[in-house]
């Protein structure tokens, strides 16, 4: 039980890792969250700071989502302790500890939490949000619909209670997270990828 504790409270202290603040620190010594759409996520370093810090971001925010799977996996047989470690880290990026509880929305460290924990319900997703964002440039849309459809994949190729219950809880919090977004895609006001924010 201990262990179990220990890996769930190290995912969350990996997920509130905010690498788009401390790399938008290093890069340009800004506050991301002051700029751009304010969100402390991959898609805003991109919008402020470019490609390559973009990408970086990207790839480090679904890294930590991998590695909390990994850490679960490690410190417990317990087919849920994986999944929380993976909540855990996703909560940590939403809500980061070391950043006064002020991150992003999760989807790229939810990549990687799903794509370890069930790669191909993810895979499907991922696709389909792709081809999505490549043909509206919507990367909120395309964020909104990963996070919807992987229950449903889970559900059809991958069904486990603990996955089904944490890939729901994921897509609420997507929801809770965009909900802003949502309200723009209606009024046809949302951000496209590519389009400069000041």
């Amino acid at each position: 039980m201990l262990y179990e504790v220990i890996a769930v409270a190290l995912s969350y202290l990996l997920g509130s890792i905010s690498f788009s603040i401390v790399i938008a620190k290093w890069v340009k010594g800004i506050d991301i969250r002051q700029h751009g759409s304010g969100n402390a996520g991959a898609t805003n370093t991109l919008r402020v700071l470019g490609k390559g810090p973009g990408l970086l971001v990207f790839l480090l925010d679904i890294g930590k989502g991998v590695a909390a799977v990994f850490i679960g996996r490690a410190l417990s047989e317990n087919d849920w302790i994986p999944v929380l470690c993976g909540l855990a880290a996703i909560i940590g990026h939403n809500w980061p500890i070391w950043f006064r509880f002020k991150g992003g929305k999760g989807i790229a460290t939810t990549v990687g939490v799903i794509a370890t924990l069930a790669f191909l319900p993810a895979l499907c997703a991922g696709v389909i949000a792709i081809a999505t964002i490549a043909l509206t440039r919507y990367v909120s849309l395309g964020s909104l619909l990963f996070a919807a459809l992987t229950p449903l994949f889970i559900t059809f190729f991958y069904f486990s209670v603990p996955l089904l219950s944490a890939s729901l809880l994921i897509c609420i919090f997507a929801f809770v997270r965009h909900r802003t977004n949502i309200v723009k895609l209606f009024q046809g006001t949302e951000n496209k990828l590519g389009a400069k924010k000041g």
